[in-house]
This record gives C-alpha cells, structure tokens and sequence, in this order.
C-alpha cells in the first residue's frame, strides 16, 4: 500500500526556491517516499516525531501519519537551513 505524498506549504515554498538542478535531484527522493516512507538511510529526528532523508547537502524533513498514510513534507533545503523551525 503506497502512502500519498503532500508538502506543507511552507515545504512548497523552499522546494520552489531552490535551484533547478537541486530540484531535479530531490524530486525522485520525494516521489520515493509515497512507496516507502522510511527508506535506507532515513533517520529519526530527535525531539520531534518527524524523519529526514539526505540528498547530497541537502535535506527532506517530514512527518508520516500512519493511520492517514500520509507523507508531509515539513522542509527542504539546504542541511545548514533545513532544521530552523521544523516542528
């Protein structure tokens, strides 16, 4: 069972400031999720009941509702900006 993917629009906004190239590298990373929303490599946020997934130097940080099956996209970007203000 696949989960639906939905980006918050704060999540929206950053992914739509980045670069394209950036863009282009994320995006099957994101789609990825809807089959398995904890992937190899994904890790646990501490603090928060959220995980997040690397791209190179850049990060995706989400939630997943299991009884929805929900994957939302809180943040992305860059690893240095990424985690101000999730949560």
């Amino acid at each position: 069972m696949s989960y639906e993917v939905e980006f918050a629009s704060r999540a929206a906004r950053a992914f739509l400031k980045l670069p394209r190239q950036v863009q282009q590298r994320l995006s099957p990373r994101i789609g990825a999720l809807s089959e398995d929303p904890r992937p190899s490599g994904c890790e646990k946020l501490r603090g928060l009941d959220a995980y997040r997934v690397r791209v190179g130097d850049y990060r995706i940080v989400y939630f997943i509702d299991e009884s929805d099956r929900i994957v939302t996209i809180a943040n992305v970007g860059h690893r240095r900006d990424v985690y101000r203000g999730t949560g």
